[in-house]
């Protein structure tokens, strides 16, 4: 589940990237089509199957289960702080908003809050955290996750996930052609898109070839 998570996310920074690069409005188009895609599979991919969350408290939970997707992070030299604003959650029991930590993780449970179960799942975080300095508070209509850092150093990221992946995209626009980055998302775009998509790159190509024929633009795609 993490590796697919990581590859539409891949996928969709590149997008985000040719954007920023791309001037005719005809591929912008099909760019942002493509991003609006790649953004709501993303929001659609189901969550991890918590693994330090209790049996029976998973067959206890009654109702419409929701996977938390919105959030804020902080830091400070002792603590990663995640805010996650669900509300009325203050007027719940105690018991109803659990955490579980583990050295590289963390998963959030909110029972029975307005009728809906709330989960939040958090694997291979940047670097080590101590369980027993970990905590979480609730706050109006906030639960804020304290994760304690093992050692007292700046965080780039919240996940190793994210790391690699920044990574490998510097690294890839570092090295290569931005024009042939745009060439080789539109192949892949037109491999797997349906019939009105590779008719919009078809049509988008063919004016790119008679106007860079007239010499309107310089080659670019």
């Amino acid at each position: 589940w993490l590796l697919f998570q990581n590859q539409l996310q891949k996928d969709l920074e590149e997008v985000k990237e040719l954007l920023t690069k791309a001037t005719r409005k005809r591929l912008r188009d099909v760019l942002m089509t493509e991003k609006h895609k790649l953004e709501l599979e993303i929001k659609n991919q189901p969550p991890p199957k918590p693994k330090d969350v209790a049996e029976e408290e998973k067959s206890s939970l009654g109702g419409y289960t929701v996977k938390i997707n919105n959030y804020g992070w902080d830091q400070s030299d002792k603590f990663i702080k995640i805010y996650i604003s669900l509300n009325g959650v203050q007027k719940l029991p105690a018991e109803n908003v659990q955490v579980n930590f583990t050295e590289r993780s963390f998963d959030l449970l909110v029972k029975n809050l307005n009728g809906k179960n709330y989960t939040m799942t958090f694997n291979n975080l940047l670097k080590p955290i101590s369980v027993e300095g970990s905590s979480r508070k609730v706050k109006t209509d906030m639960v804020l996750v304290m994760c304690r850092k093992k050692r007292e150093e700046k965080w780039e990221c919240l996940t190793q996930v994210e790391k690699e992946s920044k990574e490998k995209e510097k690294a890839a626009y570092d090295t290569s052609d931005p024009s042939e980055g745009l060439m080789n998302l539109l192949k892949k775009m037109y491999a797997e898109g349906d019939d009105e998509m590779k008719r919009t790159i078809n049509k988008a190509w063919v004016e790119s070839r008679e106007k860079q024929s007239k010499g309107d633009i310089p080659m670019d795609i």
